[in-house]
């Protein structure tokens, strides 16, 4: 039987918004990291069925099949096609999964997934400012709902307030994703996963540059509230605008052994879900649920867990619905701290999951993500 496996999975440093990363063309940084992937792992591009990109605005630069550009900007034959995904914050997390259905099914024997976002030059909601062309989600699914919106910041809320989630809990959650995040850094853990990149200055980024150091609960306290004037939700206590991108290299057991490449981790259950439109953001809980009746696992039989932190509230809800252990939980800092560029986070969170299943000897690792308009990705991986 076909099966699906990780020979290799890296990132850029995730850039905060008008950072060292700003200057890149979404379709360049996504170039960078399939060009280190070869470089890594000696792959011959032509050997690529397909890349699976994901990026969630689709608009400006990151339009017209940025996966297809990246792959141009690599200088990778012409011969090697690509698509571009959008599953919301999922993108390439989704990818990642149709990468290896399509290997599993014989379709594909190599298939690079992953995404890009930069939401410095194409900033979030740049989809709806194209106003001559009308609103998205149509009518009848906002009546269907009773609502003028779907909006993430009004579900994170909703969220906090049905969990009992106090301002004082994200705040302290938050903190510690950025203590972890610092930890990390300065003990080297990312250092096999991230590819440095190249400035049009001159310099070479090298490090995730949203990392707070020295935070306290007095100065989170400070922040005022994002979205409605009494909210507890704060730029603090959410993932900031970031640019980054991500890619993961799929393929078969038995094509990496004819390569010579030693896998990390096989793709050992892969599912989608969809949950309310409304509150959104409590999809990666059916979707842990689903993901374990499928492998037939447990959560604790889970040695590590990466849940993106989109909002404080949303792994915070995840930990008291799941019971999982919470010292397993983003271990190495989450998206609060590291950023959250949308269409690259699936596979950047595959990316932190699979090295420190390798470095730490862990058998098991689950990812999940929350997703717009209600939805949730989860995946186990096995290590090998």
């Amino acid at each position: 039987m076909r099966d699906a496996v990780v020979v290799d999975a890296i990132r850029t440093p995730i850039g905060k918004r008008n950072g060292a990363l700003s200057g890149l063309h979404p379709v360049d940084l996504s170039a960078h990291v399939l060009r280190a992937l070869t470089e890594r792992t000696r792959l011959e591009p032509s050997s690529v069925d397909d890349v699976v990109w994901g990026c969630v605005s689709q608009v400006g630069e990151q339009t017209a099949n940025v996966g297809r550009y990246a792959v141009l900007a690599a200088g990778w034959p012409e011969s090697v096609p690509g698509v571009t995904v959008d599953r919301q914050c999922g993108s390439s997390q989704q990818a990642v999964h149709f990468a290896a259905a399509g290997v599993i099914s014989g379709q594909y024997d190599v298939a690079v997934a992953g995404g890009v976002e930069s939401m410095s030059r194409v900033p979030i909601g740049s989809p709806f400012s194209a106003g001559e062309f009308g609103r998205p989600y149509g009518p009848a699914a906002l009546a269907r709902y009773r609502v003028d919106d779907f909006h993430q910041g009004t579900g994170a809320q909703m969220i906090a307030d049905e969990y009992g989630i106090t301002r004082q809990d994200m705040d302290r959650h938050a903190l510690e994703s950025h203590a972890k995040a610092a930890r990390a850094t300065d003990t080297s853990r990312f250092t096999g996963q991230i590819v440095p990149v190249p400035l049009p200055d001159g310099n070479l980024f090298t490090e995730d540059e949203g990392i707070r150091r020295g935070g306290t609960l007095d100065t989170m306290g400070g922040l005022k509230p994002a979205f409605s004037p009494g909210g507890s939700i704060t730029a603090g206590n959410a993932s900031p605008i970031s640019d980054g991108a991500a890619a993961v290299l799929v393929t078969t057991s038995a094509f990496a052994r004819a390569q010579g490449w030693q896998p990390i981790a096989r793709v050992h259950t892969a599912v989608a879900t969809g949950c309310d439109p409304v509150t959104m953001l409590k999809g990666p809980i059916p979707a842990t649920a689903k993901a374990l009746a499928r492998s037939g696992l447990r959560i604790d039989d889970i040695g590590a867990f990466e849940v993106n932190e989109a909002f404080a509230s949303v792994t915070l809800a995840w930990l008291k619905e799941t019971g999982a252990d919470e010292s397993r939980l983003n271990p190495n800092g989450g998206a609060m701290a590291l950023g959250h560029p949308l269409g690259a986070s699936g596979a950047r969170l595959m990316t932190t999951l699979v090295h420190h299943m390798r470095d730490q000897g862990i058998r098991y690792g689950l990812q999940t993500m929350c997703e717009g308009g209600g939805m949730a990705n989860a995946t186990v991986l096995e290590l090998l």
